[in-house]
């Protein structure tokens, strides 16, 4: 990118900017209120009661207990705890096998595959070309031995939703708790636990305007997984580590004026969407979007163009200021295909030529405009490279 360029940001899925108004509800307990919120004395009572407040709009904002809500670095480590904690409980119930879908956030995969190596049965539960996890897929894989089902809400990919219910309802009727992951679901979907079925449900604050390394995992009473981070007796003996308090009041500011405007701010990204295909089928051939036909989350579209690369798409937008992805940012790094869309069929040829665009909130029909034309800009320029 030239000095003084534009700059257009399409990777909310990645992460959003911190909201000015959440920023200033931090503040005061990076400078004023600082005390550690286990300490007794009066420094930490107020920094305790800054946590508890947050904890019991957080809880009251998805239907859950205050003492249901336990607050983690972020989505990794949510994932991880939720993952790993309950397989170690249920493993002294008698049940070593865990499900968890193909298209799992990295953490949630990185998990399971820990869990494998320590002699767990770890099954995956497959895609269908749209990208949805089914419950007769589900129910082949059930075994009474089955302790844990995890599947996201949303993917953080394709943005498809997942049938979420359906599979926590069946994963109970066989007997075994239900994760899931809802990182990406949080910002558009209304969290109802009860409603939603889940046994364990994980949220991180960057998703929806909120701080970063600062998250939410939702454990229903009754549900104790194992405590992943030894040390002191923080969150109700549950996780060790000094609780970050700016942070955590960050979250809680963040969801709910995230809940509040979800109903408007999701019209205007959904419209912005719309705006945006119409633009790219219009102008580009050879486009495919994946996940077409499923229930998907009004900000995100992930694209096959026909004949590109995906990194070399990417590094071109780049330059002129415009900020995409090829697909979730923990595996940017990868010279893997995407294992989201190989699990819905694509080949590692489409799935390299595959790119993510994610909208927020703050982007304007301009942007989306001038971002449709720079992207069939560049298409074609790649494509001519490759004639």
């Amino acid at each position: 990118m030239r000095e003084g360029e534009r700059t257009i940001y399409f990777d909310h899925a990645a992460t959003t900017p911190l909201d000015g108004e959440v920023f200033e509800k931090m503040r005061p307990y990076y400078t004023e209120n600082f005390g550690n919120a286990d300490s007794p004395h009066s420094f930490g009572r107020a920094a305790m009661r800054a946590v508890d407040a947050a904890r019991d709009r957080v809880a009251e904002l998805v239907g859950a207990k205050p003492d249901e809500i336990y607050f983690t670095s972020g989505g990794t480590e949510s994932d991880n705890w939720a993952i790993l904690g309950a397989a170690y409980a249920q493993r002294k119930k008698g049940k070593t096998r865990v499900i968890v879908s193909s298209i799992e956030h990295h953490a949630a995969l990185s998990a399971a595959e820990r869990l494998e190596k320590e002699g767990f049965s770890v099954a995956y539960l497959p895609v269908n070309a749209r990208g949805e996890a089914e419950t007769e897929a589900l129910r082949a894989l059930l075994t009474p031995e089955t302790g844990l089902v995890a599947v996201m809400a949303a993917n953080n990919e394709t943005g498809v939703v997942q049938p979420f219910k359906a599979l926590a309802k069946l994963a109970h009727e066989n007997g075994s708790l239900f994760f899931t992951d809802a990182v990406q679901a949080a910002p558009y979907l209304k969290i109802d636990v009860a409603d939603w079925g889940a046994d364990m449900l994980s949220f991180s604050a960057h998703k929806f305007y909120g701080p970063k390394g600062c998250g939410a995992l939702y454990v229903k009473n009754g549900v104790r997984p194992g405590k992943l981070i030894a040390g002191g007796e923080q969150e109700r003996g549950m996780r060790g580590g000094t609780l970050n308090v700016p942070s955590v009041v960050g979250l809680a500011a963040a969801y709910e004026k995230n809940v509040r405007g979800m109903v408007e701010n999701n019209a205007k990204i959904e419209g912005l969407k719309a705006l945006f295909l119409k633009k790219i089928f219009s102008d580009i051939e050879g486009v495919k979007l994946n996940g077409e036909g499923a229930v998907r989350l009004p900000s995100i579209v992930n694209l096959t163009f026909e004949g590109i690369d995906n990194a070399a798409f990417l590094y071109n937008m780049d330059l002129h200021g415009v900020a995409v992805a090829a697909g979730s940012a923990c595996a940017s790094a990868s010279v893997k295909p995407s294992h989201v869309l190989t699990a819905m069929g694509l080949s590692e040829k489409d799935a390299r030529s595959s790119v993510r665009f994610s909208f927020g909130r703050d982007n304007t029909e301009e942007e989306i405009l001038y971002g449709a034309e720079l992207a069939a800009q560049i298409v074609g320029k790649l494509r001519s490279f490759g004639k």
